[in-house]
């Protein structure tokens, strides 16, 4: 059967959703397309997405191009770079087998993957992801001996007016979760009135809760023009070799860019800035802190995140699963106290304890060699 739809067109994933709305064909170019991705795309009603690259490549278990196959999103693959010249943002589209065309013109032809294959292939890479999670652990470990002292040493967060010191915080990115996670933290939100610090797109999440970010923080790349038009303060992430890439983007919408250098990710950094601040606790929704939230953004370690939980310790409250828990005010105090939500599931729990202890011990041995 045909798949007929407008076509939206960005090589960058995380740009398209601004302007992508329902029953249109998203045309991406995106090698293992990452579960939030591919939740998003669901949320915003994409009838049929089109990939230049491959969206499941087998390197580790990541499930963005399953996901879509199991919500009935029809998926074309590996399509080529070509097709994000040839279509046009508005083209109409045919999706017909495994091709694609515009006015009865073929554009491109590529793999239309199956749930039943991807589900195979899912299952090896499961199997060989043990040999892929050793090369990854010591990755974080070389990295973070090599940024430990920028990180661990005193950071001295830049002027903002945004008052931080002795005041609880409330840091959130765009993670696994992050929706229904923010919707479980407001009644904390509207009692305790901690600083929102919100890490790039995930401004547009608290707008349309009528939450204002007492700060947007982050490259920039993926909040869209209203959010930051929207009379928040703004701080760009910039990287110690001098980039900031968020700032052009304010300037051409004539706001003047602040910037806070910091290595690692813009969540990192955003984590180091508020309790370099002084704020204390520092809930983070959207965490990412599994090999598998990294590997789906391309990323081969973790150096940053690993110290940055270190420097924070007990400060440091991850809420990610709080959406679980059946009364999230009397819960959320439970979550403060042990560092983990009451009835989280514990096979989740767990294997990220796991995992986390693993990293501790390495770097400590390596410390101390």
């Amino acid at each position: 059967m045909a798949v007929k739809g407008k076509a939206r067109v960005d090589r960058c994933t995380k740009r398209l959703l601004w302007r992508l709305e329902s029953g249109e064909i998203a045309v991406i170019s995106h090698q293992d397309l990452d579960s939030l991705a591919a939740r998003q795309l669901v949320e915003a009603g994409a009838r049929a997405v089109v990939n230049a690259d491959c969206s499941f490549t087998g390197t580790f278990p990541g499930e963005g191009a399953i996901f879509l196959l199991r919500k009935g999103i029809p998926l074309i693959d590996n399509v080529g770079s070509a097709i994000l010249d040839l279509v046009r943002e508005g083209d109409e589209l045919i999706i017909a087998g495994r091709t694609v065309y515009r006015g009865g013109i073929p554009l491109a032809c590529g793999e239309r993957p199956h749930a039943a294959l991807l589900e195979e292939r899912l299952t090896v890479a499961n199997q060989r992801f043990a040999g892929v999670l050793n090369g990854f652990v010591d990755n974080t470990i070389h990295h973070a001996l090599l940024e430990m002292k920028a990180i661990m040493d005193r950071v001295e967060p830049p002027p903002i007016a945004v008052r931080l010191a002795g005041r609880p915080a409330v840091v959130v990115v765009r993670g696994r979760g992050y929706r229904e996670d923010l919707a479980a933290l407001v009644p904390y939100i509207r009692v305790n009135r901690p600083a929102l610090i919100a890490v790039d797109g995930a401004a547009d999440l608290l707008l349309e809760l009528g939450l204002q970010p007492d700060l947007i923080f982050g490259d920039m790349d993926s909040v869209s023009d209203r959010g930051l038009l929207a009379g928040c303060r703004l701080l760009v992430h910039g990287y110690p070799d001098g980039r900031a890439p968020g700032g052009g983007r304010l300037q051409e919408l004539g706001l003047t860019p602040a910037v806070f250098a910091c290595p690692g990710t813009s969540e990192d950094a955003a984590l180091l800035l508020a309790h370099s601040a002084g704020a204390a606790p520092v809930v983070l929704v959207g965490s990412h802190s599994t090999p598998l939230d990294f590997l789906e953004k391309g990323r081969a370690g973790m150096a940053s995140t690993l110290l940055v939980r270190l420097k924070l310790g007990h400060v440091l409250i991850d809420a990610q699963g709080l959406h679980k828990l059946s009364s999230p005010r009397k819960d959320f105090r439970q979550t403060v106290r042990t560092g983990a939500p009451a009835g989280y599931p514990a096979g989740l729990v767990a294997p990220v304890r796991h995992f986390w202890h693993l990293l501790l011990l390495q770097l400590r041995s390596r410390v101390a060699g």
